[in-house]
């Protein structure tokens, strides 16, 4: 089998490349990335000898490189890893995240429909649900993006979803909480505070950095969306939790207290724009399937593991910032 993974080169596609490699004997992978500035070859390095593997420089915005590769490289599987994903990013210029987000799926949908694939997954957000007080979202719930970013991947899940009720397409749509652990872009909360506590900077907390996300150590995700391969039922919908619970000032405390840094290095700067208070979603579904969180349920020794990582790897990192 061969499994056609898009954004590969990013933070969870690159993860998730190292686990099929890792899991499977039988399985190659083309890793198909645009290589913007959050895609890093450098995330898989270690597999560029590997027979099974292999890269190819490309925009899902270009459907003509898009078809020309699956033609020529036998494709049984699309997963759809990119993705425009920084929310900052998305407000100050939303354009670039309606062209990859959507365009960039549409294009991919296309491909599906003129050749037989056996499924196509689509890697989406709990974001698209928007905030929630109490309680949980269920995957039936409506959608109600706060940002271009979330709304751009809500867009993308709907389009998805019609091509499987239009078009019989075998998709799947996955929607996972906050993901972190190793080869994370520094410019995402945990991996940018790790390398500011180290600099011994300013951490930038926005608002009063009570904020509420489920945190998901990324090797969990991996697990969860490979079994979602395997079992998961055509035309559904999974979200893909932990049921950890944390704010960005417990996050932040954790980093420093792990580091031995002074809690004097927070600096409360004004919040985002349209910031959600709270995401929360219902995992039922996926837990029926067999799958548990268990790396993200052991939260502080998974925090120890990522924060040991990125002190490891400075030469990662350091010529990224």
């Amino acid at each position: 089998m061969k499994i056609m993974i898009t954004g590969g080169a990013g933070f969870i596609g690159s993860n998730f490349i190292h686990y099929l490699l890792e899991t499977y004997n039988d399985i190659e992978v083309l890793n198909y990335d645009k290589l913007t500035y959050a895609g890093n070859l450098d995330n898989l390095q270690d597999l560029e000898d590997n027979p099974r593997y292999s890269f190819v420089k490309g925009d899902i915005c270009d459907l003509k490189l898009v078809e020309d590769n699956i033609k020529k490289g036998g494709i049984d599987e699309i997963i759809n890893f990119a993705a425009e994903s920084h929310v900052d990013n998305s407000i100050n210029n939303p354009g670039v995240f309606i062209k990859t987000d959507i365009f960039g799926t549409y294009n991919l949908l296309e491909v599906c429909r003129r050749y037989d694939f056996e499924k196509y997954i689509q890697i989406s957000t709990d974001e698209v649900y928007g905030s929630i007080e109490k309680g949980s979202f269920k995957e039936t719930d409506p959608l109600n993006p706060s940002s271009p970013y979330s709304a751009s991947k809500s867009s993308a899940d709907l389009l998805v979803n019609s091509y499987y009720i239009t078009y019989g397409l075998p998709v799947v749509i996955t929607r996972s909480s906050n993901n972190f652990g190793p080869y994370q872009y520094p410019e995402k909360l945990i991996p940018l505070f790790i390398i500011k506590a180290i600099h011994n900077e300013f951490l930038p907390l926005y608002g009063d950095g009570l904020n509420v996300r489920d945190w998901l150590y990324v090797e969990d995700n991996c697990k969860a969306i490979d079994l979602i391969r395997n079992k998961g039922r055509t035309g559904d919908i999974y979200n893909i939790g932990a049921d950890n619970e944390h704010s960005n000032l417990e996050i932040t405390n954790i980093i420093l207290e792990q580091l031995e840094k002074p809690k004097s290095l927070i600096k409360y700067v004004r919040d985002r724009l349209g910031h959600d208070r709270r995401y929360s979603i219902d995992t039922t579904k996926i837990k029926k399937l067999g799958w548990k969180a268990k790396m993200s349920l052991d939260f502080k020794n998974s925090m120890k593991q990522t924060i040991k990582w990125y002190v490891k790897n400075k030469s990662w990192w350091d010529k990224l910032i």
